[in-house]
């Protein structure tokens, strides 16, 4: 074959042709042996004739160094050799005739499924220089016989990226083993590759490689530290460690790798300060730091540089955005989400002319938005999460981004209008401007070409009637206009012409949305999927939706639909969510064991349904019946049928019976709520066992009689145990002391016969703590102590029988009490089951002398109850240094001694009654210093001298004072009452007693002496009256066990009563 004829014209195509598929042409210089052995290697291997784009074409007639994969040197031997993506399973061992191809330089077989141990011949390539493996299904050991191969400049081994599960390692030999003998190695590619060494290890295997450029040892069980040493490969170009638990600082040692072009550390566990300097590598092009929570760094002043990629999402930077960020032109991507970084956004972001991804959602920036009008390249731009306010500058702000297809604003504070500009980028199919401040949404153009899918205005002030615009945005999926302003009539027919949408979200506005429709084809919306009409002022079923099929979310809460549920609502083939909460709904229509098998959340609390539990299905993950009229037993079964439920709330209803022992079996459950019911009989002792996975068990206010379960595992994983307002006997279980995560405590008002339960000290987690109304006794606090409980805010240890003086030490550890740090970020304490589904918790507190329901709990409320006891001694110190206390009840104690001038430290405190208890002295003026203080009792003392005047004491009534013969002033009389007697009249006083005859009367002064003396003091001197009583009470209960206190509050007032027990 001539080649000399061929024209120039038909030459170049030709010569581009045959490299783009690495093929030489060169006529006749293919060895015989050569061909045979490649001939060996395809009849050896089992791949996929149709998958195959390079061994299938191998034909023997053909000279073999133009076949497609193969290389030859001039000489006919073939040098290079790539079998990459040929979906290889097999056909390749030790003794494959492919170890025998002497001449091989490259080799590349990556992207295969040999499902094998990498074979040992490698090291008969002697002259091999470039071996990647990468994605080739080997598993196993890596065999030593790599390390024999001396020439090699590029090793890739690395199975990261993978879709087969199997895993290479290094074990024997280890990485200094495998990589001793290489000392040409320029680029080594392991991720992926289980090497499980230390840091020194693997930092000394890598010093060895002095010419090392790049290495990449991504997810390799690496750990840390990072060596500074690492450093002296001054080579150094790229290097990835992503995905190792190296917990270490990065070196300033790192700033020296003048060559450095990558550095990439994402999710390393990294700690300290990121060092400054490394940002200064002119020739640096990646930078990923990203996924490091502990990692600290702020911003130099950025030099110009090649920087191209800048990820450090998910650390702990701060500190401002750097103006600087403007000579970074190269930069294409800018990843600053979830960090701590404030202030304004600067203006130079314009200059970044090349940047197409930009991310800072999740910070604090403030101020407004900046021009990106020369960032024409932008594809991505997300600013959520972030506290930027004010208006957009103008309707045209974001004119000129054509590229732009996603721009996220939510969750920020901006206001005015929505720029219409918006609608009109070529390319834009996601506005997300949800949980903002906008007020204004007019119409706008050029929506008939509009690419939009994503249209998200949810939760904003936007009013009046929706822009007819939105109608002709045919190619629109999801519509989120919730929570806002918008008012009038609107009929569904409109938007059913958006025939591609799939989720539809009108909730929460002031719309009268009307369902009656009369097309109730499956063509009237015919791609909806997820329907919201939440408070849209409906009255009936919407209709049309009996024929689609396709609805798999539905949500009719908070309107007025009354009645019955329809039957074809449980026959709704993909539903699965149903809430309809919050209606006037009476009945179930229909059998629900029609109900999809696809069905996971049912939500009916708040209606008026009656009859008996709903049958439910197993593959159910959310169940809430609660606040109805339903009035039956809970079935024996029925805990057979929530194997997938980790959510089930039945509080609220007329339940009776007893708790079914089935509940047990409901291994997934986390939320267990039956509270507010007439459920009797004892708790099942396997419910307790079962709290591996159960968070939450409210079974407060039932009549459940019995002790608690003593059955609480070692893997305790409650959260929350309220068994408020029962009939509980026994003891405080000590297995409780397993459940490590409590913080939500409630054995209030039963009838537990126990000391202070101090096997919960160590439960650091505790916030609320509730033993009120019991037959608790003895001393609290707890020896060998200094306290606990560093988190709790709500303490209630009211009407019980604790005695002795309050323990000082107890209190020092009590930290949310003392703290105002707390303040400034009000969250409730409760318990994520799902990313927007909460459990909230309640409790039952003593506010301002009145019983209240705290539905929810601020994690900022505070509260300290001890009242009804027999305390007695000083108030010990500590407690008035609880800066953040709201409310402190001491009353109906024995409490003595002076009010201490410093209760001026309890700023927050807004209730206090220090009532019926044998305090003495002043009124300590800093009491009027409480700012916050709306309520005071400090009736029923022995508190004496003048009430502060001039201040707000004067505002509280006199009952707040009375009892206290010593006190005086306003709001109670201005002096003290009744004078001092006259000397003369004293004198005649004496005089006439004197002249008594006492013979005649000794028998009666005698007997009104007597009663005196006993009954006198029990008249007048509140302390021996209290005392005396304690005495004869027992008395009587050690002469009748079957005696017991028990505490009742009529018309504010707590008295102890005895009771009879049966």
């Amino acid at each position: 074959m001539r080649t000399g004829l061929v024209s120039p014209l038909l030459a170049m195509p030709l010569f581009w042709l045959c490299l783009c598929n690495d093929l030489f042409v060169v006529s006749g210089l293919c060895h015989d042996d050569q061909r045979s052995l490649l001939l060996q290697l395809k009849n050896n291997l089992t791949f996929s004739f149709e998958s195959s784009t390079k061994v299938k074409s191998w034909n023997p007639s053909n000279d073999c160094c133009g076949w497609i994969g193969v290389s030859c040197d001039k000489e006919g031997h073939v040098t290079s050799l790539d079998l990459s993506g040929e979906l290889i399973t097999g056909g390749f061992g030790n003794s494959s005739s492919l170890f025998s191809l002497q001449h091989l330089h490259k080799l590349n077989l990556a992207f295969n499924n040999f499902s094998s141990v990498i074979p040992f011949g490698f090291n008969k390539l002697e002259n091999l220089t470039y071996l990647n493996l990468s994605c080739a299904g080997f598993l196993g050991q890596i065999p030593i016989e790599i390390s024999q191969m001396t020439r090699l400049v590029t090793l890739d081994l690395s199975s990261l990226l993978c879709s087969t599960e199997q895993e290479l390692n290094l074990g024997n030999p280890n990485l200094r083993k495998l990589v001793r003998n290489l000392t040409s190695i320029r680029q080594l590619y392991l991720d992926g590759v289980s090497i499980s060494a230390a840091g020194h290890e693997w930092s000394n295997a890598l010093m060895s490689l002095h010419d090392l450029q790049e290495v990449s040892m991504a997810r390799c069980n690496l750990s840390g530290p990072l060596y500074s040493s690492l450093a002296r490969l001054e080579n150094l170009s790229v290097i990835v460690l992503d995905g190792n638990n190296l917990s270490s600082t990065v070196p300033e040692t790192f700033a020296y790798l003048k060559f450095l072009t990558i550095l990439s550390l994402s999710s390393c566990q990294l700690t300290g300060t990121f060092p400054q300097n490394i940002f200064k590598i002119v020739t640096l092009s990646v930078v990923d730091i990203s996924l490091n929570n502990n990692l600290q760094g702020f911003f130099p002043d950025f030099p110009q540089g090649s920087l191209q990629t800048l990820r450090v999402s998910d650390t702990s930077f701060s500190g401002a955005f750097p103006n600087s960020i403007g000579n970074m032109k190269n930069l294409t991507e800018l990843d600053f989400s979830y960090c701590r970084f404030s202030g304004a956004l600067p203006n130079s972001l314009s200059n970044l002319t090349e940047l197409s991804y930009l991310d800072l959602s999740y910070n604090n920036f403030t101020g407004r938005i900046p021009s990106f009008e020369k960032v024409d390249k932008l594809t991505y731009l997300d600013l959520s999460n972030n506290g930027l306010s004010g208006a957009v500058p103008s309707s045209s702000h974001f004119e000129g981004l054509n590229n732009l297809v996603s721009i996220d604003l939510g969750y920020n504070s901006i206001s005015g209008s929505i720029p219409s500009s918006l609608f009109t980028l070529p390319q834009l199919q996601k506005i997300m401007l949800s949980h903002n401040q906008f007020g204004q949404l007019d119409e706008f153009t050029n929506e008939s070409s509009s690419k939009l899918i994503i249209l998200d205005l949810g939760s904003n002030h936007l009013s009046g009637s929706l822009p007819t615009s939105i109608y002709q945005l045919s190619r629109l999926n999801i519509l989120i206009l919730s929570s806002n302003k918008l008012n009038g009539t609107m009929n569904l027919d409109k938007l059913s012409e958006l025939r591609n949408l799939t989720t539809l979200d009108l909730s929460y506005n002031n719309l009268l949305v009307d369902v009656n429709v009369t097309n109730a084809e499956p063509s009237y919306f015919p791609s909806i999927h997820n329907l919201k009409l939440a408070s849209c002022n409906l009255k009936s079923f919407p209709d049309f939706l009996r024929n689609h099929s396709r609805i798999a979310s539905l949500d009719l809460s908070d309107n007025h639909i009354q009645g019955i549920v329809p039957s074809w609502i449980w026959k709704l083939q993909d539903l699965e969510s149903l809430n309809i909460s919050h209606n006037l709904l009476t009945h179930l229509g229909g059998p629900l064991k029609n109900f999809s098998s696809k069905f996971v959340i049912l939500d009916l609390h708040d209606n008026k349904l009656q009859g008996p539990i709903p049958t439910v299905l197993e593959n159910a993950i959310y169940l809430d019946f609660s606040s109805n009229k339903f009035n039956s037993v809970i079935p024996q079964d029925f805990g057979n049928h929530l194997l997938s439920t980790f959510f089930l709330s039945l509080s609220n209803n007329t339940l009776s019976g007893s708790i079914p022992d089935s509940l047990c079996n409901a291994a997934s459950l986390h939320v267990l709520d039956l509270s507010n019911n007439n459920i009797s009989g004892t708790i099942p002792s396997c419910l307790m066992a079962m709290n591996e996975s159960l968070g939450v068990l409210n079974l407060r206010k039932n009549k459940l009689t019995g002790p608690i379960p003593d059955t609480f595992s070692d893997a305790c994983f409650l959260r929350t145990l309220d068994l408020h307002n029962n009939k509980l006997d026994g003891k405080i279980p000590k297995s409780l002391s397993n459940c490590t995560s409590l913080e939500v405590l409630d054995l209030g008002n039963n009838k537990i016969m126990d000391g202070f339960p101090c096997l919960l000290k160590n439960i650091s987690t505790l916030r609320v703590l509730v033993l009120r109304e019991n037959n608790l006794h003895g001393h609290i606090g707890c020896p060998k102590t200094n306290g606990t409980w560093y988190m709790l805010q709500i303490v209630d240890l009211a009407i019980n029988n604790f005695t002795g003086k309050l323990p000082g030490n107890s209190f020092t550890r009590w930290e949310a009490m003392m703290s105002h740090e707390n303040q400034a970020e009000s969250k409730h304490i409760q318990y994520q089951l799902l990313q927007y589904i909460y459990y909230r918790d309640s409790v039952t507190v003593t506010i301002k002398g009145q019983r209240m329901d705290l539905i929810k709990i601020l994690t900022v409320f505070t509260s300290i109850d001890f009242s009804s006891n027999h305390f007695e001694g000083e108030i010990p110190n500590d407690l008035f240094e609880f800066k953040a206390l709201h409310t402190l009840n001491m009353s109906n104690n024995a409490f003595s001694g002076k009010i201490p001038q410093s209760i001026r430290n309890l700023k927050e405190l807004e209730s206090l009654d220090l009532s019926n208890n044998l305090l003495e002295g002043n009124i300590p003026t800093e009491l009027a210093t409480l700012s916050f203080l709306s309520f005071l009792d400090l009736s029923f003392n022995h508190l004496v001298g003048k009430i502060p005047t001039g201040t707000q004491l004067q505002s509280f009534p006199a009952s707040s004072f009375q009892g206290n013969d010593g006190l005086y002033g306003p709001p109670l009389t201005e002096e003290l009452d009744g004078t001092e007697p006259e000397p003369g009249v004293l004198q005649e006083h004496k005089t006439t007693v004197s002249t008594i005859e006492w013979n005649f009367i000794s028998v009666e002064v005698g007997l009104i002496f007597g009663h005196g003396m006993i009954f006198g003091p029990l008249l007048f001197w509140k302390q021996w009256r209290i005392w005396y009583w304690k005495v004869i009470n027992k008395i009587l209960c050690w002469v009748f066990p079957q005696l017991y206190f028990e505490y009742v509050t009529k018309r504010g007032q707590t008295y102890a009563t005895l009771r009879w027990q049966h």
